[in-house]
C-alpha cells in the first residue's frame, strides 16, 4: 500500500494539473475571443477601399500575384489558392526567390496583392520597386497605414489589429487571421462581382466527394427505363402492385401522358388507415397533386437538399411540357455522391 507521503504526492499532482488545464482552458478562450474581437472591427472598417480593390482585380486582364514573407507569406499561399480555386487566377510569388529571376513570371495585366504587418518588410520593398517599375498595380493588406508598403500601393486594405493574441504581443496570430479573412472576403466578392457560379465551380473541381457533388446531374442517376406509372383513372388495386415491386413511388398520368400526381407508399398507408376498402379508392383521390418535381440537368446536390428537406424519398423527372422522363431516388443520388 502506498504510504500517506505518496498519496499527498500524487494528489497535489494531479490538483496541479487541473490548475494548469484551467489555464490552457482560460488561454485558449482569451486568444479565441481576441481574434473574434479583431474580426469584428475589420468588418466594421470594409468600405470603399475594398470596393475599389475588388473593381481592379476584377478588371485585370491578367493574373493576380500574391506575395509576402514569413507568416504572412504563408498566409499568401492561401489566398492565392482561394483566388484561383474560386474564378481569379492567382500564384504566390516569393519577394526573394522573385529578385533571381522568377519577375520574368510577371506581366503589365498583372495585378499584386502584397501582405505585410508592418509594411517595412525590406525583403518586399525591393520586390515592390519592380513591380511598380513594371506598371503592375499594388494593392496592400497591412497594418501600416503609413508604411513604405501603403505609399507605394494603389489601393490600401486596413488590416491594423490593437494586439497579438501573444501574450507578449510578438508572434503573428491575431493579425495574421484579420489577414486570411480579408483575403477570403475578397476572393468571395471577386466570386460574386464576376458572377461565378456551380458549373464554374465544378468544372475546375473535378476531382474527389466535392467534384462528384458538384458534376453529378439528375440526369446521371435518375431511372428511364419501365418507369412505374398509371393513369389517374385507375384504383389502388393495381397501384399496390407498382408500389411493391418499384421501390414505393408511382408517377400518375393524364389522358395526355402528362404527369398528375404522385402515390407513395406512406400515402398507401394513410389510406388504409382511415378507409375499409382501401384497394378499390380511384388513384386520383389518393395521389399528391402537385408534387415536388426536377429537370434532368439539376444538380443532384439541389435535388437531394429537396427530398430531404421535403421528407421525400424520390421525385419524377419532367420536360418543360411536365412530361416524365425518368424517376430519381434519394438513396440512388446519395450512393452518386451527390451530397
Amino acid at each position: 500500500m502506498p504510504g500517506d507521503a505518496t498519496v499527498a504526492a500524487t494528489g497535489k499532482a494531479r490538483i496541479a494539473e487541473g490548475v494548469r488545464g484551467s489555464a490552457a482552458v482560460d488561454s485558449g478562450r482569451a486568444v479565441i475571443e481576441a481574434e473574434a474581437r479583431a474580426l469584428e472591427a475589420l468588418g466594421g472598417r470594409i468600405g470603399a477601399s475594398f470596393e475599389d480593390a475588388v473593381r481592379r482585380i476584377a478588371a485585370a486582364r491578367g493574373r493576380v500575384i500574391v506575395s509576402g514573407i514569413g507568416k504572412s507569406g504563408a498566409i499568401g499561399r492561401k489566398i492565392a489558392s482561394t483566388l484561383t480555386s474560386t474564378g481569379t487566377p492567382a500564384f504566390f510569388l516569393h519577394p526573394v526567390e522573385s529578385l533571381h529571376g522568377d519577375l520574368g513570371i510577371v506581366g503589365p495585366d498583372d495585378v499584386a496583392l502584397i501582405l505585410s504587418k508592418s509594411g517595412e518588410s525590406v525583403e518586399l520593398m525591393e520586390f515592390i520597386a519592380h513591380l511598380v517599375r513594371f506598371g503592375v498595380p499594388v494593392v496592400a493588406l497591412t497594418g501600416g497605414a503609413r508604411s513604405s508598403l501603403a505609399r507605394a500601393s494603389a489601393i490600401v486594405l486596413d488590416c491594423a489589429v490593437e494586439e497579438e493574441a501573444c501574450p507578449m504581443d510578438l508572434a503573428p496570430t491575431t493579425s495574421t487571421t484579420v489577414t486570411l479573412a480579408l483575403g477570403d472576403a475578397l476572393a468571395v466578392a471577386l466570386l460574386s462581382e464576376k458572377g461565378f457560379g456551380r458549373d464554374d465551380f465544378a468544372r475546375i473541381h473535378p476531382g474527389g466527394a466535392l467534384g462528384r457533388k458538384l458534376r453529378t446531374r439528375v440526369r446521371d442517376v435518375m431511372e428511364t427505363e419501365e418507369l412505374p406509372t398509371m393513369p389517374a383513372g385507375g384504383s389502388m388495386a393495381d397501384c399496390v402492385v407498382l408500389l411493391a415491386r418499384r421501390r414505393g413511388t408511382v408517377a400518375v398520368l393524364d389522358a395526355d401522358g402528362l404527369l398528375a400526381g404522385v402515390v407513395t407508399a406512406g400515402d398507401l398507408t394513410r389510406l388504409m388507415d382511415r378507409s375499409a376498402d382501401p384497394l378499390a379508392t380511384p388513384v386520383a383521390e389518393v395521389m399528391t397533386r402537385t408534387p415536388r418535381v426536377c429537370r434532368a440537368d439539376d444538380l443532384g446536390a439541389a435535388a437531394v437538399h429537396e427530398m430531404e428537406t421535403r421528407g421525400i424519398m424520390a421525385m419524377p423527372v419532367v420536360d418543360d411540357a411536365r412530361r416524365l422522363v425518368g424517376l430519381v431516388h434519394l438513396h440512388d443520388l446519395l450512393r452518386a455522391g451527390a451530397a
